[in-house]
């Protein structure tokens, strides 16, 4: 079972208002800009993300019923920032994977076993559009 509602909330306006600014350079974190399906505004989300060769895999920590989550679904792309550099993310797809494999090794125990956050989101790096360079 993810991480609690009132956890999320408590976080948004708390820890994640410094972990944004860290999260964009810190290994093993990212930060997932994504726009509001209602509001249209444009927020900013600090996760757990890893590269895997041209995906990237993040960890649902509060579940696949987040905000965020359902905002990046609907709209079927976003953007990510990892380690400074800018992606632009396509193909979102919402998976359960309850030995959480594709974590490292400390990931994956916290995820398992204090967390028990089974479900994660794969999103595939979309080629760099040539109009917009």
């Amino acid at each position: 079972m993810p991480m609690p509602r009132w956890l999320a909330h408590a976080n948004k306006y708390g820890l994640n208002q410094l972990t944004r600014f860290l999260a964009p350079w810190l290994p093993g974190w990212a930060l997932v800009v994504h726009r509001g399906r209602k509001s249209g505004r444009t927020f900013h989300t600090p996760l757990w993300a890893f590269r895997r060769g041209d995906d990237f895999v993040i960890a649902l920590t509060y579940g696949s019923r987040s905000d965020w989550v359902r905002n990046v679904e609907a709209a079927g792309s976003f953007e990510l920032v990892h380690l400074g550099r800018h992606h632009h993310l396509a193909n979102p797809n919402v998976y359960r994977d309850p030995k959480a494999a594709e974590m490292p090794l400390p990931i994956r125990l916290m995820l398992r076993y204090v967390l028990a956050a089974p479900e994660f989101l794969r999103a595939t790096i979309a080629p760099a559009d040539p109009k917009a360079a």
